[in-house]
């Protein structure tokens, strides 16, 4: 897939409609003809932080790894067994009683240990993990996906239906606790069912074009800080090739392939610029 090909299209017809800072979306996708798993992702936050891709090495204890974020903090990512997380700011709810939120690099040490979504859940188990502000996406390579929630003291599983699960900024289980009706999560919605019904093949360009609306542009915000779309990934978990473009620019586009990446004995750090 020519890089020149995927991004200008990608990007056509954005919506300049106001949201938070913390705004993300989501999307795991398996093609229901060839069976091949495609990930997309738009991270939207200040567009003054120092983002980057941090990929680790295998060592023997640790699964191969990458992720992005900023302030050694993975905000979502993948390791070489296939397994995928993200995760999504949520209206707050009440903490539930013996669980908290994570201290440290909790994306980087699930990607590090586990190798599938239900090693994943098990994982935030024995962890004692139940988030409060935000809930997190899993999936893997055998197209097992879900959406992690914690709510009126709770751990709550949504489950992939169908061939597609999407995540925003409302709360699967409690909508009414705010950030909805999402009008991301109706467009990805939206666009999925014009691509299934154009009967033309699936690939990564085409679910990336699942996401065409749902960038936020470069503003001022109240605090005199930019916000926006920090980055945008689109990962072919199945083939495992890895695409970010960083501010929604069709310039800064990093391709890797992650069959080479995960070989490779020396920690990377790639730095997200202009």
């Amino acid at each position: 897939m020519k890089l020149k090909t995927l991004f200008p299209i990608l990007f056509l017809g954005i919506l300049l409609i106001p949201e938070t800072t913390t705004a993300c979306s989501v999307l795991y996708y398996v093609d229901s003809t060839t069976g091949k798993i495609y990930v997309v992702n738009n991270e939207d936050y200040f567009l003054d932080v120092d983002a980057y891709i941090q990929i680790e090495p295998k060592s023997k204890n640790k699964f191969a790894r990458l992720w992005y974020g900023w302030d050694k903090f993975a905000q979502g990512g993948i390791n070489e067994k296939g397994l995928f997380f993200d995760a999504a700011v949520t209206p707050e709810q009440e903490r539930i009683k013996g669980y908290g939120n994570p201290k440290n690099n909790l994306g980087d040490k699930i990607l590090a240990h586990c190798s599938t979504v239900d090693e994943a859940l098990e994982f935030l188990g024995k962890e004692k993990i139940a988030l409060n502000k935000s809930h997190m996406m899993f999936g893997d390579k055998s197209g097992k996906a879900v959406v992690i929630e914690w709510v009126d003291g709770k751990r709550i599983l949504h489950w992939m239906e169908d061939n597609k699960l999407i995540m925003t900024n409302y709360l699967l289980s409690k909508p009414e606790a705010g950030n909805y009706p999402c009008y991301r999560y109706n467009s990805i919605e939206d666009r999925i069912a014009e691509m299934e019904s154009s009967e033309a093949e699936v690939n990564l360009l085409k679910v990336g074009n699942t996401f065409g609306q749902v960038g936020q542009p470069a503003r001022e915000l109240e605090n005199g800080r930019l916000g926006g779309t920090v980055y945008s990934s689109f990962i072919n978990i199945t083939d495992n090739k890895f695409f970010l473009s960083y501010k929604l620019s069709n310039e800064n586009v990093i391709k890797l392939d992650l069959n080479i990446e995960f070989d490779k004995t020396k920690r990377q750090k790639i730095k997200l610029k202009e």
